[in-house]
């Protein structure tokens, strides 16, 4: 199975850190060459590969953790997204909802990714809360999971407790992706919740 992050911002490199941690590699890209962030990727960890957006699309799960207004952009890369499963990082903070179409934020993600199993997730907590341990006092931080494919959902769930969280799956978009996701200038209920998970 390959991994890549698109986006390198504060969220995408969260993110590789939690590859790092538990020696995955993981391919991340931007729109821009990657000789311009191949520093940083080397100071979180061994395992962190810069490539071009081109040849990070070619892996199996891909983290979308750029701005929402930038999804289109990314979406180019291919025809069709068949085969792929993409995790929605994103949140569309500031966008009207009428905008959306009435519709959540990630099915507008999912239309641009034709062919694509989306899966929301990854999305509400803070990046300098993400890119810690989610070993916490002997439990596993939460991380949320929407999806409209359940077996996308197991499988990214699979990915989230391999990188150490403690995956808590919500349902389908409609309903459990509405708690996890920004409407216009208002948050899900489940934004910034910094929850941790006891196994007993």
């Amino acid at each position: 199975m390959r991994y890549a992050i698109i986006g390198f911002g504060n969220i995408g490199q969260a993110l590789a850190r939690a590859f790092a941690r538990n020696g995955i590699e993981v391919s991340v890209a931007t729109t821009r060459h990657p000789e311009s962030f191949a520093a940083d990727a080397t100071a979180i960890g061994p395992t962190i590969i810069p490539k071009t957006l081109a040849e990070a699309v070619k892996a199996d799960i891909i983290f979308l953790a750029v701005r929402f207004e930038s999804h289109p952009d990314v979406a180019q890369a291919l025809s069709t997204w068949k085969g792929k499963t993409i995790i929605d990082v994103t949140n569309a903070y500031g966008v009207p909802p009428e905008a959306l179409g009435g519709q959540p934020s990630s099915r507008v993600v999912a239309q641009a990714f034709a062919g694509s199993r989306l899966v929301k997730g990854f999305n509400h907590l803070i990046a300098a809360t993400l890119a810690q341990d989610p070993a916490v006092q002997g439990g596993r931080r939460v991380v949320f999971l929407a999806s409209d494919d359940g077996a996308a959902a197991v499988e990214i769930s699979v990915l989230a407790e391999n990188l150490g969280f403690a995956p808590i799956k919500l349902g389908g978009l409609s309903e459990g992706g509405l708690l996890v996701q920004a409407r216009g200038n208002s948050w899900g209920q489940l934004i910034f919740k910094d929850l941790v998970k006891f196994d007993g």
